[in-house]
């Protein structure tokens, strides 16, 4: 089984709220557990957002791309953005004592902790993203 779908954001905060509709359709469809729901709406909303407000810096005439391709065993999203990127190694680390308490600057690091794989390419601004759906 091979599964497929788009969804395709204009850089507003308000267009965000639309990707819980999109992945509560792709729980039905593909009928993963409420505890990788969860994961999903976490990281998949934080890439998103920073592609909306880091990579298209809320450029409403600019758009945000979600790809999602499944198959047996695991779950891939690819977001891309129309930005100029940037380079993930070069994020500041949001444990260091300096960051402990800024408000932002976490969504790398989520990402990364939560998602089984985490690959950048395109300069930055392309983001794949890779869940296993092993029991």
């Amino acid at each position: 089984m091979t599964y497929t779908k788009q969804i395709i954001f204009k850089s507003t905060f308000e267009e965000v709220e639309r990707l819980e509709g999109f992945l509560n359709q792709l729980q039905k469809d593909l009928s993963f557990n409420d505890e990788l729901y969860a994961k999903l709406m976490l990281v998949v909303s934080e890439a998103v957002t920073n592609g909306i407000v880091h990579g298209n810096n809320q450029d409403a005439s600019k758009k945000v791309y979600l790809d999602v391709s499944a198959d047996s065993s695991k779950l891939q999203f690819t977001i891309k953005d129309e930005g100029d990127g940037f380079e993930p190694d070069d994020v500041p680390d949001p444990l260091a004592e300096e960051n402990l308490l800024k408000a932002s600057g976490r969504g790398v690091f989520l990402m990364e902790e939560f998602a089984d794989q985490v690959e950048y390419s395109d300069n930055g601004t392309t983001l794949k993203l890779e869940f296993s759906l092993a029991s």
